[in-house]
């Protein structure tokens, strides 16, 4: 991907035109050029009264004035985007007052970087915090509107692909409440995750198309925006004292331009920030060119500039798709650094710099933006080598989410060297200088310094990410204790021993306030009912839940909340997707991304082999527990098998539900496009939550937590956070099956060969067998035969081999579902034992553990 020339700076007017006509641009520019005498310039920003009269007055003002139109004339999305400005104009006062405080005090900050913000609806989230529901309720309905109507409007950001963006975006909540200087930075992608259909059960990708009804929650400020140089080569000039140094000679160059979302702490008048970056030219259209009739080519460097942003995680499979990726990652990185630095003064000691701030790599996308800051203090501040690296190296912490090989990054050295050659002649000489501290501490130990280098050789050159992070990072922590310690054990062991102290554990967590508060009120109203309103920021105190567990009337309420939760989701599926939930079948879920690992296909067999026994009479259909199956899962565009897995999943439902030999006693369900808005529907019915990953695969989960704080027993491995549940939920609330990843890997080491399972198991023989047959592809056993190949000839994540446990647990969850208080019992300490994971206590760990900063007074 190359630009034929180089774009003009942000800074520069074009040769036309006049100096003094061209607007002030750039992140630090103020407009104020006379004192300010006016007594209401002086005081603070205030917001609109927090009355109905108050709101209502707000809501038509923005309705009439900002959107032209009167409330007997306006649309729907008239009437939610005067909504969300409304709310937003309520958070503003706080927003401008958390930033002069901000500004004033210059506590140290944490700068969030992160290719995903999962982000979920705002409108609800906003009011909630800001404590405005009742009054935008009562407000609307004098307007006679419905705020139930105006919410479901409401576009969900996909920025964001499953737990990783789901996280960042449960984080920077947490940080917002517990009054912590934060500002999250990423993409402002215009075409987030794809909107996922199925044409004949397979999955079709469509553009998530979330800004074409307008984006109220996010501010842009062109003015502020920053110039990204890409590409060129290095120079080495040498000064006047004979002193060589390196210059960067970029290029092309674009645009990012900030985008502002305010993050609204809960109840306490804090809002942090969370800026995200679109890509722009610097010369977005050339009139010359236009006139001679070269439309195409007049917006030539507009559209390339503009593919940076375009859509979230661009398919890598070709060279161009990598460096695309590759240019995401370091035009966010580029901007987030810029805009930090700078925002600091033009007199700020960026030795001082490491006092001001951390910045939070989340996983290796942003890792580049280590070489970014060397870079900076280097070539652009004249700092020297050894005082860049010292600042450096005291700024950044690294969160490592994996524990695949393949998802841990390497960038070829050609693509970095042809896209950012001085990021790489920097990247090669810290690892220079860190092969030193390798060898000094093992002398002639050569295959470490292999394995150990943060440029790999073979079989290709290629940077590490996660090597330079660990290099660079002040700490490294993984997301689970399990994960944590698998990361220190083997996927960064040679780290880990020579730096024991840097390695730490963050078990990952979840914000009750969306997933528990605003998702679930029926059980949130019997909770505070319970113990008081105190839980939703003290998570902990859903402890105070246990001795209820016992107390009939509260399972009554308990299940009648669970009850009017499945209730909602049926009414949601139904006009959502044309599905109808039985409210009285157990609810059996497993909603996460599709991938082999995840053993989406180990659900899948389980239902087989149920619909197996039932259509062949082995089984009479009454016998079995009532139970509906519920999907939600998307599969990267070029991932075939997970698409394949997908496909056979749909055609399962479509068989089983429509036989009359089941009775109707098992039903098979996978709503497209599955995303936070239906999981803050779906998880609060749920009764049994599926976290069956194989051991030593899955880092954390999250989605496992958000089960258990709402009520589901979980199925699961001992895996991820999956191993921290099951010890403070209790084993009798949990239904444990499987290997131990000890028993994994040593299955792997002597030889696994899933086809002797499939053998040696009747019932796993019959159930893939069916699959074989085309009994659920119009009789063409060709259809799947790639997934039942891959599973007996291949298998790689052991799915064969804890087929006969699983099956086995799966009944215990039958027996004990039969009885209805010991699960609602259980169901209740479920709630009350997994107050650990809250997001607020995993920032409290990141605080103490890696951060050392405090929250502002």
């Amino acid at each position: 991907m190359r630009m034929p020339e180089t774009s003009l700076p942000a800074s520069a007017p074009s040769p036309s035109t006049p100096a003094d006509e061209t607007p002030a641009v750039g992140p630090h520019r103020r407009g104020v050029e006379f004192p300010q005498t006016h007594a209401l310039a002086l005081a603070p920003v205030t917001a609109p009264p927090p009355t109905v009269d108050g709101f209502v007055k707000e809501f038509l003002h923005e309705l009439n004035t900002d959107l032209g139109v009167a409330l007997s004339r306006s649309s729907i999305n008239d009437q939610y985007t005067a909504l969300a400005h409304t709310v937003r104009n309520y958070l503003t006062a706080r927003w401008l007052e958390t930033g002069r405080k901000q500004r004033d005090t210059s506590p140290k900050s944490v700068a969030y970087l992160s290719a995903e913000y999962l982000l979920g609806r705002q409108l609800g989230n906003n009011l909630l915090a800001a404590n405005l529901h009742d009054i935008a309720e009562k407000a609307l309905r004098a307007c006679g509107l419905n705020l139930a109507t105006l919410r479901a409007q409401e576009v969900e950001p996909g920025l964001g692909n499953g737990g990783l963006g789901r996280l960042a975006a449960c984080f920077i909540d947490s940080l917002a409440t517990m009054n912590v200087p934060c500002i999250g930075y990423g993409i402002r992608y215009e075409y987030g995750i794809f909107r996922q259909t199925f044409v004949e059960g397979e999955q079709v990708e469509q553009p998530d198309s979330w800004t074409a009804l307008g984006t109220p929650w996010d501010i842009p400020h062109p003015e502020a925006a920053v110039q990204v140089n890409f590409g060129g080569h290095v120079e080495t000039v040498t000064d006047m004292a004979g002193v060589e140094s390196s210059v960067w000679v970029p290029e092309w160059n674009v645009l990012g331009v900030p985008y502002n979302i305010m993050v609204p702490g809960y109840l306490n008048g804090r809002v942090n920030t969370l800026r995200l970056w679109s890509a722009q030219a610097t010369q977005a259209f050339d009139l010359g060119i236009f006139n001679a009739g070269d439309y195409a080519q007049a917006v030539r460097a507009q559209t390339f500039a503009e593919n940076i942003s375009k859509v979230l995680y661009p398919e890598d499979s070709t060279p161009q798709g990598k460096e695309l990726r590759l240019q995401q990652q370091y035009f966010f990185v580029a901007c987030s650094l810029r805009d930090f630095i700078d925002g600091q003064g033009p007199d700020f000691d960026l030795r001082e710099l490491p006092q001001r701030v951390i910045f939070q790599l989340n996983d290796t996308h942003p890792v580049i933006a280590v070489p970014e800051l060397m870079r900076i203090l280097i070539d652009e501040r004249g700092l020297d080598w050894d005082e860049a690296w010292a600042i450096t190296s005291k700024c950044f912490a690294y969160t490592c989410h994996t524990l695949l090989p393949e998802a841990l990054e390497v960038w070829p050295s050609d693509l970095l060297g042809r896209l950012l050659p001085r990021h790489l002649e920097i990247i090669y000489r810290i690892n220079t200088e860190f092969l030193e501290t390798v060898r000094d501490k093992w002398p002639d130990d050569y295959l470490r310094l292999g394995r150990m280098s943060i440029v790999a050789e073979y079989p290709d050159r290629g940077v590490r990410m996660a090597f330079l992070a660990t290099v660079a990072g002040i700490k490294v922590n993984g997301v689970a204790a399990l994960h944590s310690q698998l990361l220190r054990d083997k996927v960064l062991g040679d780290f880990a021993e020579l730096w024991p102290d840097k390695f730490t554990n963050v078990t990952n967590g979840v914000t009750p306030r969306r997933f528990m508060r605003l998702a679930n009120p029926h059980l949130s109203d019997l909770i505070t009912d319970a113990i008081g309103s105190g839980w939703v920021t003290d998570l902990e105190r859903l402890q105070e839940l246990a001795p209820f567990a016992d107390d009939p009337e509260f399972q009554a309420s308990f299940r009648a909340a669970k009850m009017a939760n499945k209730v909602r989701l049926r009414d949601r599926l139904r006009a959502r997707d044309g599905l109808e939930l039985p409210t009285d079948h157990m609810l059996d879920v497993m909603v996460k991304r599709l991938h082999e690992y995840k053993r989406q296909t180990l659900k899948l067999l389980h239902i087989v082999s149920l619909y197996q026994q039932i259509s062949s009479g082995t089984i009479d259909a009454l016998d079995v527990t009532p139970r509906t199956f519920v999907f939600g899962a998307k599969a990267a565009p070029g991932y075939r098998m997970a698409k394949n897995i997908i496909h056979l999943i749909n055609n399962v439902g479509t068989v089983v539900n429509n036989d009359p030999l089941v009775q109707g006693r098992l039903k098979v369900f996978f709503p497209a496009n599955y995303n936070v808005t239906l999981a803050e529907r779906l998880i609060p019915a749920a009764d049994l939550s599926e976290q069956i990953s194989l051991a030593g695969m899955e880092a954390s989960g999250t989605g496992n937590m958000k089960f258990a704080l709402n009520g589901a027993l979980t199925i699961g491995t001992d895996d991820g956070a999956n191993v921290e549940i099951r010890k403070l939920v209790g084993d009798d609330n949990f239904f444990l099956f499987g290997m131990t990843e000890p028993e994994v890997e040593e299955l792997g080491a002597k030889g696994y060969h899933p086809g002797e399972y499939y053998e040696s198991n009747p019932q796993l023989k019959a159930t893939l067998d069916l699959i074989a047959s085309g009994r659920f592809s119009s009789g063409d056993g060709r259809t799947f035969e790639p997934v039942v190949s891959n599973l007996v000839h291949h298998d790689r994540f052991m799915a064969l081999a804890d087929f006969g446990a699983y099956i086995k647990a799966q009944e215990r969850v039958d027996a004990y579902y039969a009885d209805t208080d010991a699960w609602t019992r259980s169901a209740i300490l479920n709630v009350a034992r997994s107050g650990f994971f809250s997001s607020d206590r995993s920032m409290k760990d990141y605080i103490t553990r890696i951060w050392g900063i405090s929250p502002v007074l």
